[in-house]
């Protein structure tokens, strides 16, 4: 009883919330149809107590179920890790070179980001998964790729077992003619199995190869990208930081040499800084291994000449129609109620004749409008004194 009474807290009760979402319902409602399909396919297909090849088949079967879900529920309930609130470098002198999160109340540390649906500063942030209803980052990027290998390896698996039930059963059932193919179900065979095989089985088991194929493939490709990131030392945000720092030396012929400061120089030293044995990662999230030739604060120092380049080319604009903020605008036209984005991302209402500054600095309103409600401004609003409307992204 003590030992329930310490994992039944009011915290791990508020995290079992993160199940009432339509990421997570779906997610594990593909595992459980893909699982229990499997499962019932292969007493059907390969009876594991007639062979040790079909032990050893549902055994590998139930072993993929269970190890899915354990790097499934942990990337959810153990989460990223977060910056605790109001935090501050322990060197006063280290705030110039970090961003302040109005929201959390403290200064962001390195290779932190503040993720608008969790509310707080996480650690490495990687990106906010809706599929498990929380963010990537630092604590659970094991678990979360563990959980990317693992799903394509079990449906692989799944969609093997579908496909030779479907050809054991129906070979017998199907009877060829001159100039016709006809499939009885209802023909004996000369072994029954312990489940018959009918119609609607076969539709079952045909709608749950579909699912394990489009998620093999889906899910097979996300983890091809994280592993990407993960031998280089980076997160999918920092990727994106670097592609700018290139954009923005670039652009301005300054001459740096930017050098990402957490590759190590090695894909298997990179590689271990993620994964380990005891399943938690190396690091407190707050202080990282460097490349020699960088310091703690060097990637953050890039940030804020990123965001300082933004506001020296942040883009006015004029609203030339209303918008009501509807999620999507059928009467702004079909080509924009289909290009409308797929995300959570809040919608701006828009009044004709107000200004909008797309820029990522300053107090700002972050959200989407039709692009076709506005147009650009032809002159100069980055150096004007007066204040915009509304500030987006």
């Amino acid at each position: 009883m003590n030992f329930l009474s310490t994992l039944v807290t009011f915290e791990n009760l508020h995290e079992v919330r993160r199940l009432c979402h339509w990421g997570p319902v779906i997610a594990l409602s593909v595992i459980a149809i893909c699982s229990t399909m499997a499962i019932l396919d292969s007493i059907i297909w390969y009876w594991p107590l007639d062979t040790t090849g079909g032990s050893i088949n549902f055994i590998m079967l139930l072993n993929w179920t269970v190890l899915i879900l354990y790097n499934y529920f942990n990337a959810m309930f153990v989460g990223p890790g977060y910056i605790p609130l109001g935090w501050k470098p322990e060197n006063q002198q280290d705030t110039q070179y970090l961003q302040y999160c109005r929201v959390c109340q403290g200064y962001k540390a390195p290779r932190s980001h503040h993720c608008r649906k969790c509310n707080r500063c996480v650690m490495k942030m990687d990106h906010h998964c809706p599929w498990i209803n929380n963010c990537c980052g630092h604590l659970n990027h094991a678990y979360f790729t563990s959980f990317l290998l693992l799903a394509p390896l079990g449906c692989s698996h799944a969609a093997i077992i579908f496909i030779m039930t479907m050809y054991t059963q129906l070979y017998e059932r199907i009877s060829f003619g001159w100039s016709t193919v006809k499939i009885d179900m209802s023909a004996v065979r000369q072994f029954q199995p312990l489940m018959p095989f009918s119609v609607p089985a076969f539709a079952a088991t045909l709608f749950a190869l579909g699912l394990a194929l489009g998620t093999t493939i889906a899910v097979g490709m996300l983890f091809i990208i994280q592993m990407k990131v993960i031998i280089r030392n980076k997160t999918s945000i920092e990727s994106w930081i670097e592609e700018k720092a290139k954009d923005r030396i670039q652009h301005y012929q300054t001459g740096e040499d930017f050098i990402f400061p957490y590759d190590l120089g090695s894909r298997w030293l990179n590689f271990k800084q993620v994964f380990t044995w005891s399943g938690t990662p190396k690091g407190d999230g707050l202080e990282w291994p460097v490349h020699p030739k960088c310091h703690q604060h060097t990637l953050t120092i890039e940030q804020l000449k990123q965001k300082a380049d933004k506001r020296v080319r942040s883009v006015q604009y004029r609203a030339v129609e209303d918008y009501n903020g509807a999620c999507c605008p059928l009467s702004k036209g079909l080509q924009t109620f289909f290009r409308t984005p797929c995300t959570e991302e809040p919608r701006i209402p828009l009044n004709k004749g107000e200004t909008i500054l797309a820029t990522r600095g300053g107090d700002r309103v972050r959200g989407w409008f039709p692009r076709r409600c506005v147009e650009k401004c032809h002159y100069d609003t980055a150096a004007s004194d007066s204040t915009s409307d509304k500030k987006v992204n």
